[in-house]
């Protein structure tokens, strides 16, 4: 693994008089991978998997603290002199030369996952530590529901369960429209047919079924037969958009041990017309004082007012945004719920203002 240079004289500059802003500038004309903190990555490797759907293989730099299958990553790029940062499922297990492996899903209006479908060989990536809980419970037959790029954790949970010859049973389904977005089929196939403990099932919401292992139709109790067979109880886990993950609880309700799901897209704001307005907020950090609107995230309504904090999933899991809020009452986006009480733990993308606020930036 490549990792950051910290030579004697570096170490005694930085101790007089260089932040770690300033050595991390000069480093990275040395080699742009090389931080004196911040996880970095290289793209090794690239390759088409599906329609729209590609697969980077990253080369992190020291810094970064590895992952277990199941967790996400934030990626950090520059794109026309704008920095964005996406969060993104490993799509395998951890391997032992510590790279990683993405695979990202091009989607209307996206551009992070459209510039990363053609992204070039040894392109350098900001790399966020990796977060997430999703996880195959042991000694009872797990069920995994995924659909469109929620397939990504799933490849890495299934990989690894495939390092242990499927202790356990595993049952696989996999939702897209057609089978050119369906990605790693033929992996997954190999594993089922060299398994007796894993089985796929491929189903499609916009072509008919044809092979034994596909069906076809948006997840509904019918399902069951295929997917629990003798309706055999077992741990589900679910990933994909927020209206599969709730379809798939409700389908699944009283047939699973437990229910684990990460929607990749969030559930619907609840904005009325008490929301208008605008509220004072003071950011202590900084000592700026301004207005922002009420009716918006927090992160949204700072950024439209030049302020732009850190950030990530955008969705209120990867806890990137997170500050302190002395002072204020704010309200969630999701289910209006408001909180008066300070936190440490306030997620900017997720909460708009309800009151004046004091913030720690």
């Amino acid at each position: 693994m490549e990792t950051a240079i910290q030579p004697t004289w570096l170490s005694r500059l930085n101790a007089v008089w260089a932040p770690p802003t300033v050595l991390d500038f000069w480093l990275s004309r040395l080699n742009p991978l090389w931080s004196w903190n911040q996880a970095r990555a290289r793209v090794v490797e690239r390759r088409p998997e599906a329609e729209g759907v590609a697969t980077l293989v990253l080369k992190p730099n020291r810094h970064f603290r590895g992952f277990r299958p199941g967790q996400h990553v934030n990626i950090g790029v520059e794109i026309d002199g704008v920095r964005y940062t996406r969060s993104y499922s490993a799509s395998d297990m951890p391997r032992a030369d510590g790279r990683i492996r993405i695979t990202v899903k091009a989607v209307e209006g996206g551009k992070v996952g459209e510039h990363l479908q053609t992204i070039p060989l040894g392109s350098v990536l900001s790399l966020g530590q990796a977060f997430g809980e999703l996880c195959v419970p042991e000694s009872a037959p797990c069920l995994m529901l995924a659909a469109g790029s929620g397939i990504t954790p799933m490849l890495a949970l299934v990989n690894a369960q495939a390092a242990t010859g499927f202790a356990q049973p595993v049952r696989l389904a996999y939702w897209a429209r057609t089978r050119a977005e369906l990605a790693q089929v033929g992996e997954l196939r190999a594993l089922a047919a060299g398994h007796r403990n894993f089985n796929v099932h491929f189903v499609l919401t916009g072509e008919a079924a044809q092979a034994v292992d596909e069906l076809e139709g948006r997840i509904e109790p019918r399902h069951l037969a295929a997917l629990v067979p003798g309706n055999e109880p077992a741990h589900v886990l679910a990933c994909g958009p927020h209206g599969f993950v709730e379809r798939a609880r409700e389908v699944l309700s009283g047939h699973g041990l437990s229910f684990q799901a990460e929607a990749f897209s969030p559930p619907p704001r609840v904005i009325d017309a008490s929301d208008q307005g605008h509220v004072r907020v003071t950011l202590l950090k900084s000592g700026r004082t301004l207005d922002i609107a009420r009716n918006k995230s927090v992160l949204e309504a700072l950024e439209e007012q030049g302020v732009m904090p850190r950030h990530g999933c955008r969705m209120g899991i990867c806890n990137t945004c997170a500050c302190g809020k002395p002072s204020g009452a704010t309200r969630h986006l999701h289910d209006r719920s408001v909180q008066h009480e300070p936190t440490q733990a306030l997620r900017l993308c997720i909460q708009a203002a309800q009151s004046d606020l004091s913030l720690e930036l």
